[in-house]
């Protein structure tokens, strides 16, 4: 009976996401847009709250029990992007998006940090030194899931769409360092004792270990792609090696005091990186593995919606907090990125629209937030307001994304084809 109801959820979440598809296309909406409508319209405070278990996601724990599929999802999503590193490319925009991806990070952090802590002494009691500065980390993280998928819907193809998926990859691991110092800083705010093993060393060791991890999988799916001529299993073999990568990117575990833990993303970006330049016929197989994805991307979405926090706007606190949050990440990561692609000398449709298609935010940053949970009453400060920021972004962060990449002339007006009628099908 259990599995009939989530089967049931299952249906209902890729149905609605489709058919909400259809209605978003007619208003010139991304489609991810909405999915995340979709996920929230069938989650705990919309058709879930009717409690009619299959017809919905009824609570946050029901929610909860579907985190295998996110997970997964993850991982190819960061395996297609890591699709984007190809060498070959890497030649010409490297040192560009490189520089442009550290800066952008660092000075939106340091934006973020400024305006709260600037809030903070009008409002002591309100907004703690220690959930400001966190929150100034968290601000650096983009969500490469929704930046992908509006890249893939419209076929987008340019310099700001070469440029902007290696920089939001390169993005999140600057956040993760990021992440680790400033939470130790207001760990050593909270408790008056600060440990430089987690502020500096530990950090570091989960960027590097995940690289390293990744490309170790990368080399290892190579070597066992050769076993295999057909399409179809070597395109097993791709799934069960995302499937691997993001199993081990779970590991934790401590060595001499050290915590030693990996990042599922930068683990499954390297394994893409690593495949994508050592496999001649990497491109052709990465295209299927995108088509074997498709329902499984839709399901993330939808679930990522039906997991946004919609109670938070009843706390007129947590809305203030967020907007200035909002406000000042947005204008850090516009001016971040434009600052450095003028110095670094991009295409001027990268210096003018760049800075806009890095204003999503997702995954990577509620991860932050959970972790900030163990800060006790700050730490569910900070959850709730990235939940807000998250909410906000999710939204209409495509829908810009859409429109940069149009006013750049890198996505070009969609036509009328049908895939039934290219297909030669009969009505």
């Amino acid at each position: 009976m259990i599995i009939m109801y989530v089967l049931l959820s299952l249906s209902v979440a890729l149905f609605s996401g489709l058919m909400l598809s259809r209605l978003a296309k007619l208003v010139k909406l991304p489609a991810v847009t909405a999915y995340l409508v979709a996920g929230i319209l069938i989650g705990p405070y919309c058709l879930g709250a009717f409690g009619v278990e299959g017809l919905g996601f009824v609570s946050m724990d029901n929610i909860k029990t579907y985190r295998l599929l996110s997970d997964t999802a993850l991982g190819f999503i960061a395996f297609s992007i890591g699709n984007e590193f190809r060498l070959s490319q890497l030649k010409k925009i490297g040192k560009q998006a490189t520089v442009i991806g550290i800066v952008q990070a660092v000075f939106t952090t340091l934006v973020v940090d400024a305006a709260l802590i600037g809030l903070h002494f009008i409002m002591p009691d309100k907004l703690p030194l220690s959930a400001a500065i966190v929150l100034g980390a968290i601000a650096s993280a983009t969500a490469p899931a929704a930046t992908l998928m509006v890249v893939k819907q419209y076929k987008a193809k340019g310099p700001v769409t070469d440029i902007l998926l290696p920089i939001v990859a390169l993005d999140d691991a600057v956040g993760l360092v990021l992440f680790a110092i400033s939470f130790g800083v207001a760990k050593a705010l909270i408790s008056g004792a600060v440990n430089l093993v987690s502020v500096l060393l530990e950090p570091v060791l989960e960027v590097v270990l995940s690289l390293l991890l990744g490309a170790a999988m990368g080399f290892a799916f190579n070597f066992f792609e050769r076993f295999f001529h057909s399409r179809s299993k070597r395109l097993s073999m791709s799934v069960t090696f995302v499937f691997l990568t993001v199993a081990l990117s779970m590991l934790e575990f401590n060595i001499g005091g050290v915590h030693i833990a990996f990042s599922s993303l930068l683990v499954c970006m390297m394994l893409g990186t690593v495949f994508c330049n050592i496999c001649d016929f990497s491109e052709e197989l990465m295209s299927r593995v995108d088509r074997w994805t498709a329902p499984l991307f839709i399901l993330f979405f939808v679930i990522s919606g039906s997991e946004l926090e919609l109670s938070v706007f009843a706390d007129s606190l947590i809305v203030l907090i967020g907007l200035v949050y909002i406000v000042f990440r947005c204008a850090g990561k516009y001016f971040g990125a434009r600052i450095s692609s003028l110095a670094t000398k991009c295409d001027p449709n990268i210096v003018k629209y760049l800075g806009i298609t890095l204003f999503p935010q997702a995954g990577v940053a509620l991860g932050m937030a959970l972790k900030a949970e163990a800060l006790g009453a700050q730490g569910a400060l900070i959850a709730n307001i990235t939940l807000f920021s998250v909410l906000v972004y999710e939204l209409i962060g495509p829908f810009l994304t859409k429109i940069s990449l149009t006013k750049a002339g890198e996505i070009k007006p969609e036509g009328k084809t049908s895939a039934r009628k290219a297909e030669g099908w009969i009505h």
